[in-house]
């Protein structure tokens, strides 16, 4: 396979990935919802800790059982990617998760996609040379589409305890993006170091689990019931296996910076699932989950954050080769 064909499969891989994270947006809140019926006296700390633990324990052995005799030949190089990836993943998610409950949730939205900012500037750092034009632009653009998706009231914005538990966050992804484009671990196998990563992310958030449960019995309750259950599936099956198995394999075959920007569209692809997908999980699962409406914000900000995009997969504003 040629390099531009491997490219343009890497970048529909990981938009898949994309799509498979943004359907984990009205997944989790029918979970929250559900688990709430079952357990009206619990923190969302709780539900939140436990359904990662869940949700990447599960996702975790499954691919043990699919990777069994890969790992048996487990590099300490995989071994090492996998921990780092397992560090800044789950550090991300729990300072993202500390800091919602002290932001608004449109401010958390916004400076979570910061990594689409702080990528370029690293590299730029790395490799002491500024950003191309094509990549300045993306990256406005996409900030832009972002700060109009989530609604972000900039006169009211300030830079408190959970903003800055949200960039934390946001700086945490951008690691866990980075450590995928490391030449240091070119040559790991993802299924391996996959597997530690999606374990090693479930085994740091025992801790916050053992610290926020009620008992034993409370970790059992919270999926007592059918619907609980199959939205868990959903979330480790999808969101969970299928998408970070992709994000793994496929990133290495595009910079740092272009994955970052893709990934941003993530929100839009979550504001496209809420105009239906909650009525279906509504009826589904007998919770009280309304669709969102179609909006002129969710036009502009989609629209912006796809014209990024579109841009840096073009060729427009690339240098002209010179022919020899």
């Amino acid at each position: 396979m040629s390099a531009e064909n491997l490219h343009g499969q890497a970048i529909r891989a990981l938009v898949f990935c994309t799509a498979m994270w943004a359907l984990s947006f009205p997944a989790m809140k029918a979970l929250a919802l559900e688990q709430h019926k079952l357990l009206p006296d619990a923190g969302s700390w709780f539900f939140t800790s436990l359904g990662v633990l869940y949700r990447f324990g599960a996702a975790g052995l499954l691919l043990l059982l699919f990777n069994v005799s890969a790992l048996k030949t487990i590099s300490r190089r995989e071994m090492e990617q996998g921990l780092a990836l397992a560090f800044f993943g789950a550090g991300g998610i729990l300072f993202q998760m500390d800091g919602l409950a002290y932001t608004l949730a449109s401010t958390s939205a916004f400076l979570t996609q910061g990594y689409c900012l702080f990528i370029p500037l690293w590299v730029a750092l790395v490799n002491r040379r500024c950003p191309s034009l094509k990549i300045f632009l993306s990256t406005l653009l996409v900030l832009a589409g972002v700060a109009v998706l989530a609604n972000v009231n900039f006169h009211s914005f300030k830079l408190g305890r959970g903003e800055l538990e949200t960039l934390i966050a946001s700086l945490m992804f951008t690691g866990q993006i980075l450590l995928l484009e490391n030449p240091r671990y070119a040559a790991n196998r993802s299924g391996n170091f996959s597997t530690v990563m999606l374990l090693g992310i479930a085994l740091l958030c025992l801790p916050l689990v053992w610290a926020t449960a009620s008992g034993a019995a409370a970790c059992l309750r919270a999926y007592a019931s059918p619907a609980a259950c199959g939205l868990l599936a959903v979330l480790v099956v999808f969101c969970t296996v299928i998408a970070y198995t992709l994000m793994n394999l496929w990133q290495r075959h595009v910079s740092a910076t272009e994955a970052g920007l893709i990934y941003c569209i993530e929100p839009v692809i979550a504001s496209v699932l809420a105009l239906f997908l909650p009525g279906w999980l509504s009826h589904w699962s007998d919770i009280n989950y309304a669709n969102e409406q179609l909006t002129l914000r969710l036009l502009l900000g989609g629209g912006l954050i796809t014209v990024a995009n579109v841009l840096l997969q073009s060729r427009w504003l690339e240098p002209r080769r010179v022919e020899s």
